[in-house]
């Protein structure tokens, strides 16, 4: 059984913590999942914090670039927390750009940031 990656909204934001090393399939249901909460809810931003994440592999990784840019084609600004030294390394060893990405080192000051980003 594969678990399931929390989604909250608060206000017009999605927050996503993902709290364990991700398996393949829990990652397409994450994307899956993230994809359809923003098409319900409209939500103009997106704060995806990988604190806990110490270590991603390539199609993990790929899947989070995926998820980026599809978040950006729907109109949601993203920004990405917590990301460890490890996981910086990897991303851009396999050519993952996270251009207009914004980023932050957690969780509160990525939603700060999404919302000045948003105006709000």
């Amino acid at each position: 059984m594969h678990m399931r990656i929390p989604i909250l909204k608060l206000k017009d934001t999605l927050i996503v913590s993902i709290q364990w090393e991700l398996d393949d399939q829990t990652a397409i249901r994450f994307q899956e999942d993230l994809l359809e909460k923003m098409h319900e809810t409209t939500a103009r931003g997106v704060v995806i914090d990988l604190t806990p994440i110490d270590f991603i592999d390539s199609f993990i990784a790929k899947v989070l670039g995926d998820v980026i840019s599809m978040s950006k084609l729907m109109g949601a600004k993203v920004v990405i927390t917590g990301i460890q030294p490890a996981v910086a390394i990897t991303l851009i060893e396999l050519g993952i750009r996270l251009e207009d990405v914004l980023t932050a080192l957690d969780l509160e000051n990525g939603f700060e940031k999404l919302h000045q980003e948003l105006g709000v």
